[in-house]
């Protein structure tokens, strides 16, 4: 689902302004306003509105009165009433009658980014389920293992893959944030029995806690507020199949038992229902965190790690397969000058000697996006040292001192140099960095 067709509905000139004047506004939203209720009738008849925001108060009408119109029309138009904190009683309201969320007056550029913010997770969210829709109809084809691999870590993994893609066990994917451990998670499943069946994967940090459970196992028809019909979840969709629980650190305590009872008796009920539903699933785990100390700071259940963790595999950095960097750049320039329609280009030497040098926190994602970055910007059929696009990136240790930087430190670094290039968007930021939204809030407030 693309978000583009908006409608604010406000005889509040402080609320339009306020609203219209956003920096943050996403570029691929068309915005129409409107001032008379009656108007806004007519022209939710007539455009499919993807997100419609309706004050509370006007003219004759209430905003309720707005939102039960819409639902009525297009069911699946998001809907934000605009109250005010002595009418909050009808945002709650709003919210059982089918509303998105509700915002309060007087609005503030805090209030306005966090909607935007919850509307574009749950737009991505919708965007993630019709590619699930696609990959169940139309299964993947591909060479597992046509990896750019030269260093011996990486060769070792993947002879590994090869042994224990044909069993059914459970696999633990362990590696930094952009190291490719859904790629590997892809080739297991590719390389195992279950190929011709359903891939199915969940990112358990960008989904909100509180829908996790339903996106898990499902829900029927009237469980909650805002299940307006039954909605099968990813065991479900993953039956026969494999199903990746990506980022599984993030999953809540409370939903954790639920999860190791399913993995016990490959058995569970949507929310709302109370007929047992049998799966087959054989599950892949990843996670950037490290798992003891989770354990050790009581947000993990040891138990549930070691019925996940009976295969581990340890991604290496891209830092510790430094014989990759220059065949992986290649390949990504290769390739994106061929996506981006641009004439071939080549690295020079001292392009290949500064990318063998950089240190690499983003791993093999960051330095994909600095080709790509490159690629776009840069005209010349050569590319120098100076032109690869690491500027936004941390520095390059240049020897061995006190004054290397430690991990941590080069990753507050790196997050903090790409909010500020992207103009503190932190939408923008976490899709750059390639974590959820949820998690890059979390290394702020640590910072």
């Amino acid at each position: 689902m693309l978000m583009e067709q908006v409608l604010l509905i406000t005889e509040d000139e402080g609320v339009k302004h306020s609203f219209l004047s956003m920096p943050f506004l996403p570029k691929t939203w068309n915005i129409s306003t409107c001032t008379t209720p009656l108007q806004a009738m007519e022209w939710i008849k007539q455009t499919n509105y993807d997100l419609i925001l309706c004050d509370l108060e006007l003219t004759g009408f209430s905003g309720i009165d707005i939102l039960q119109m819409t639902k009525e029309i297009h069911p699946q138009a998001l809907f934000v009433l605009i109250t005010d904190s002595l009418h909050k009683d009808k945002g709650v309201t709003a919210i059982r009658l089918g509303a998105f969320h509700y915002l309060t007056k007087p609005l503030t550029a805090e209030s306005l980014e966090t909607i935007v913010e919850k509307i574009l997770e749950h737009t991505s969210l919708l965007q993630e389920n019709e590619l699930l829709k696609q990959e169940i109809s139309h299964p993947i084809k591909m060479d597992p293992l046509s990896f750019i691999v030269e260093s011996p870590s990486m060769k070792g993994i993947l002879e590994t893959v090869q042994k224990i893609a044909k069993s059914n066990a459970s696999v633990f994917i362990s590696g930094e944030s952009g190291t490719g451990k859904e790629v590997i998670a892809s080739a297991i499943h590719h390389l195992s029995l279950r190929s011709h069946k359903p891939f199915i994967r969940v990112n358990c940090a960008a989904i909100p806690a509180n829908l996790l459970e339903s996106e898990f196992f499902g829900h029927e028809k009237g469980s909650f507020t805002g299940a307006f019909q039954k909605r099968l979840g990813r065991f479900e969709l993953a039956d026969k199949g494999t199903l990746l629980l990506d980022e599984i650190s993030e999953i809540p305590l409370e939903l954790q038992p639920k999860l190791l009872r399913v993995i016990q008796e490959q058995e569970f009920e949507r929310v709302g229902g109370d007929r047992p539903i049998r799966v087959d699933v054989r599950l892949i785990s990843t996670s950037n965190r490290n798992m003891k100390e989770a354990i050790a700071e009581k947000i993990f259940r040891e138990d549930l790690y070691f019925r996940l963790h009976v295969i581990p595999l340890q991604i290496p950095s891209l830092r510790q397969r430094i014989e990759d960097v220059v065949p992986l750049a290649e390949h990504f320039l290769y390739k994106l000058c061929k996506d981006n329609a641009k004439a071939p280009k080549r690295l020079s030497p001292c392009a290949k000697k500064r990318l063998s040098e950089y240190d690499w926190p983003g791993n093999v994602r960051e330095l994909s996006n600095i080709i790509e970055r490159t690629v776009i910007l840069h005209s010349g059929d050569c590319i120098e040292a100076e032109n690869l696009m690491i500027e936004t990136s941390c520095p390059i240790p240049t020897s061995p001192s006190k004054a290397i930087k430690t991990l941590a430190e080069l990753e507050k670094i790196h997050i903090l140099s790409t909010l500020k290039a992207l103009n503190d968007n932190k939408t923008q930021t976490a899709k750059s960095l390639g974590i959820s939204l949820r998690t890059l809030r979390n290394k702020l407030n640590s910072f």
